[in-house]
């Protein structure tokens, strides 16, 4: 079958083909030795006609571990010899505690491939591949395959999947037959079932960044503003005798650099009572009663434009608004402990565009407008309901309590955001990956408990943003960099990884290619992975559904797999357009038509 290399080139031998075409045509793509004394060379076919064989090195086995690369060239003398099971199985792996069945590989029969737990999830993963190519159903059946390991109890996983168009709750939701150790969570935007969770996530763990990206912040001068909102909320949220103290001074030295600006008399009686609509105490509210000599007023009344066209009782309230201006309050902390939602939020950030600062400042208080109308938009949509307030909780507990159903640890959390539109689907995932992220950073031991995230149609979500701009980082392109040694790894499935991020890209470090035939992509991935060769691009274009190229750092060689159909299956099949136009096949009649159908018959009979 193999002759003599007639020809050795910088990765290609040239071997003469004794077996002619029927005796090389099952040799395509299929592995090779070269053996000589103290060497043995992987290689692989690539090329073969009835006279010549055309073989690329891949590496070399060195005390019996295979080792990419090869440094030295095989012999003109080395015996060629098909790859032996020994050497196979050093390839493609073996199942154990520390590795699970991947897939079936596509070259040899009866062999499959298990590669490492650690090399494969300690590491972030891409997943790319066209529309129908397998991708979702590859992604289940990973999962499937890693929960179903004879040989170990994955109990403390979580991995969270955050699902664009909720096709994985069929295929996670009976994980507990798997084992009746194993638990999953379905929480998302739009609860149906009684096992749903609506998706909470508490606004007191919203930090300037998040609600930066919440308000669609644009410039970096709507970030004071931000920031200052957040503080005046967290201290209105307080019911203490100090904050109490605090939120009269501020009313305070709001209100009286209204009375000595330079506006008309109406004018500013029309801002005092905005300001006191929007925060008031005990002490500044309409009500409240203003002792004067021999004679009392409500803070109303002491606003009353008399013939002159003053407020009668200016004095009067400018005396009581002084003794509640105190300079030691300048500087008050804010509550380490604080609870507020976001209609609180939007009444800090009223008090904030017209408070001391802001309300001379034509372009400060532009900006405070613009987030001011996407605050309301956010509020009058079904996008605030996914905000909570109930109770002050830290980032640990609320992590935790994401992982937790029916007081028992769950393994896959599935949270669907196909209710959201993509903007505010984006902010979601960011607010979440950060919550981990920050979550994996303070634990005492770095990496102890670690998270994998899954992120359907990643280019949604991982997108060249503007938040290195004006966040100064962009948490997905963080997480990429700094997020594996603190447990932190992303799963980025795609069809278009043209449009995510360059960063994060380069930090992927192990690749699932399905079928993609967009030269685009294919060009991006040529151009983004250094590593790639030339024929793994060339097989997967190839490939068929269900089929894909594995490589990377948990792969000894390119793999090509058979990736088993999931069971259960996810919802990501093809709309079945046949029986749902045939009235036969559904056995009814148009006549009987059910409600869901009735349009069909409103269209024809229009």
């Amino acid at each position: 079958m193999f002759g003599k290399i007639k020809y050795i080139g910088e990765s290609i031998a040239t071997v003469e083909n004794l077996g002619g075409d029927a005796g090389t045509t099952d040799l395509m793509n299929i592995n090779v030795i070269f053996e000589a004394p103290e060497q043995r060379i992987l290689g692989e076919v690539t090329e073969f006609n009835k006279d010549e064989i055309k073989i690329r090195f891949l590496g070399e086995y060195l005390n019996g571990r295979y080792v990419n690369g090869v440094i030295r060239k095989p012999l003109l003398s080395s015996k060629i010899r098909i790859i032996n099971n020994e050497e196979l199985m050093e390839l493609v792996g073996r199942e154990s505690d520390k590795s699970f069945v991947l897939g079936n590989s596509a070259i040899y029969k009866n062999y499959k491939v298990c590669p490492s737990i650690n090399d494969l999830l300690s590491n972030h993963l891409g997943i790319f591949g066209n529309t129908g190519s397998g991708k979702s159903c590859g992604v289940a059946r990973i999962v499937q395959n890693l929960f179903s390991n004879p040989n170990m109890l994955s109990y403390n996983a979580n991995i969270f999947v955050f699902d664009a168009y909720g096709e994985y709750k069929n295929a996670f939701g009976s994980i507990n037959k798997i084992n009746p150790n194993y638990s999953y969570k379905f929480i998302t935007t739009n609860p149906i079932d009684q096992d749903d969770y609506l998706l909470q996530i508490p606004v007191n763990l919203l930090n300037l960044d998040d609600f930066a990206l919440l308000l669609q912040a644009t410039n970096h001068s709507q970030l004071p503003i931000i920031e200052r909102t957040i503080r005046l909320a967290k201290i209105f949220s307080q019911d203490s005798e100090e904050s109490n103290k605090y939120k009269n001074h501020l009313i305070a030295k709001a209100l009286l650099a209204i009375l000595f600006s330079n506006q008309t008399t109406a004018r500013k009686k029309n801002e005092v009572f905005q300001i006191i609509e929007v925060c008031h105490t005990k002490e500044f509210n309409f009500d409240s009663t203003i002792n004067g000599l021999g004679y009392t007023r409500t803070f109303s009344e002491c606003f009353e434009i008399d013939s002159n066209g003053y407020f009668g009782e200016s004095v009067l309230i400018t005396e009581y608004i002084l003794k509640h201006i105190e300079d030691s309050y300048e500087e008050m902390e804010e509550p380490k402990e604080y609870n507020y939602s976001l209609a609180d939020f939007a009444k800090a950030l009223e008090f904030t565009m017209i408070s001391e600062g802001f309300q001379n400042n034509s372009n400060l208080y532009d900006d405070a407008v613009i987030l001011k109308v996407r605050l309301n938009t956010i509020l009058n949509t079904k996008v605030g309901k996914y905000f909570s307030n109930n109770g002050y909780i830290s980032i640990d507990k609320f992590v935790s309590s994401l992982v937790v159903k029916n007081n028992r640890k769950a393994q896959i959390i599935n949270i669907n955001l196909e209710d959201v539109d993509d903007t505010y689907a984006k902010v979601i995932v960011k607010i979440m990956a950060r919550l981990f992220f920050e979550f994996s950073k303070n634990l005492k031991q770095r990496a102890s408990i670690p998270f994998h995230i899954f992120l359907e149609e990643a280019h949604r979500y991982i997108q060249r943003d503007n938040d290195n701009y004006l966040l100064g980082y962009n948490i997905f392109e963080r997480i990429a960099k700094e997020g594996r040694k603190y447990g932190v790894l992303l799963g980025i499935i795609s069809q278009r990884p043209v449009e995510i991020s360059d960063t994060v890209i380069s930090q992927v470090s192990n690749f699932l290619i399905f079928k993609m035939t967009h030269p685009k992509d294919i060009k991006y991935i040529e151009e983004m992975l250094p590593n790639i060769s030339a024929d793994v691009i060339e097989k997967q274009k190839t490939l068929q559904p269900g089929s894909c190229v594995g490589f990377g750092s948990a792969f000894k060689i390119p793999m090509i797999m058979r990736l088993e159909l999931p069971n259960p299956l996810p919802y990501s099949s093809n709309c079945d357009v046949a029986s749902r136009w045939n009235v036969k096949a559904q056995n009814t009649t148009p006549s009987t038509q059910s409600t869901s159908s009735t349009i069909n018959g409103e269209v024809s009979n229009g």
